[in-house]
């Protein structure tokens, strides 16, 4: 079989596409056929040797943690999943159920487990899961992180109400799926862009205020001004260090702010004074367990959610992928097709 390789001197010129050995699943392991994978931030940064193994650790990697295939073999004791499902990836492939551990957050794929990024995969029966029918197999392969981590912040670790605000980062992944989960819950919608046609784009989907940071750096007051100056009940924060401070401008007294990316660099850092002021809170996010994904595989069934998928390459053309993420191009989610 074929499989994506990254190594030492790392970037995007290190993906090689290279022959291994067919694995074959053990006890407990099933053996999936991938059809698709999508694109995380944190796959730019492994493949760009800034995160796990790529920071300085030797040997190869095996990218991408989200993935769609179909079983085509198990191992002795597998009961979960049967040859011919069809089943996601989960991107920690230990966390069933329960709070975080260090256990738990140590078992993500693509580091330090091997990830999907290959024409046949091996993972635990634990860690994998079926998937909505009605989903392509493009749309499945969204919802292991980007879905994960906003169905996460916005329905598991935050108490919000139908009619409360919540802010959304961008127009990546998480945020657009954010945006869909928002809407359907009955939240009301605040979303940035740099481009005005994503915005435009971002009402279609139940965007009901948006705001262009370019246009508007201070956009933290943009957001007090549209709550008739009370701020956001939660605001789901991708940028990280570059937008936090206008984050904590922008959350109202006893808000949540969920902290799940560093797509804008590190910024000059912010006075943790005024997140003390208003009695805050700063919450760090990192995925979800499977019990988590498998109720939100069942609402996004009941409420009919589509995942947007903005551009497709094929597995093979990687490199052209992460290219067109780096530039910002997209809406939504990136994916390779098998």
């Amino acid at each position: 079989m074929r499989a994506l390789k990254v190594e030492a001197p790392w970037g995007l010129d290190a993906i090689e596409v290279v022959e291994v050995p067919d694995p074959a699943p053990g006890p407990g392991e099933v053996l999936v056929r991938m059809r698709a994978v999508s694109l995380n931030y944190r796959d730019l940064l492994m493949v760009g040797g800034i995160y796990g193994r790529g920071s300085g650790q030797a040997g190869a990697i095996t990218p991408f943690s989200d993935g769609c295939g179909v079983v085509e073999a198990v191992g002795p004791g597998v009961s979960r999943v049967k040859p011919g499902d069809r089943v996601s990836t989960l991107f920690f492939q230990n966390w069933v159920s329960g709070p975080p551990t260090q256990e738990k957050l140590s078992s993500s794929l693509g580091f330090p487990i091997p990830g999907a990024g290959r024409e046949l995969a091996v993972f635990s029966q634990e860690g994998v899961s079926k998937v909505p029918d009605f989903l392509s197999d493009q749309q499945v392969s969204t919802l292991p992180c980007a879905a994960l981590t906003a169905w996460r912040t916005l329905f598991e670790d935050s108490r919000l109400q139908p009619g409360d605000t919540v802010v959304l980062q961008g127009t990546g992944g998480v945020s657009i799926f954010g945006l869909q989960f928002a809407h359907a819950a009955g939240y009301r919608t605040i979303i940035t862009s740099s481009s005005d046609e994503k915005l435009e784009r971002a009402r279609g989907f139940g965007a009901d205020h948006t705001i262009n940071y370019r246009k508007v750096p201070e956009w933290g007051r943009a957001v007090r001004d549209a709550t008739g100056g009370r701020g956001a009940d939660f605001i789901l924060e991708v940028g990280g260090g570059g937008t936090i401070e206008q984050s904590v401008r922008a959350v109202r007294v006893a808000g949540h702010i969920a902290v799940v990316g560093v797509v804008a660099g590190p910024g000059a850092g912010f006075n943790p004074a005024s997140l003390i002021g208003n009695s805050a809170k700063l919450q760090g996010v990192s995925v979800g367990s499977r019990d988590m994904y498998e109720a939100m595989c069942e609402a996004i069934a009941l409420k009919d959610i589509r995942p947007v998928v903005d551009k497709v390459f094929p597995w093979t053309e990687a490199k052209a992928a992460f290219t067109a993420m780096q530039g910002g191009e997209h809406f939504g989610k990136i994916v390779l097709e098998f």
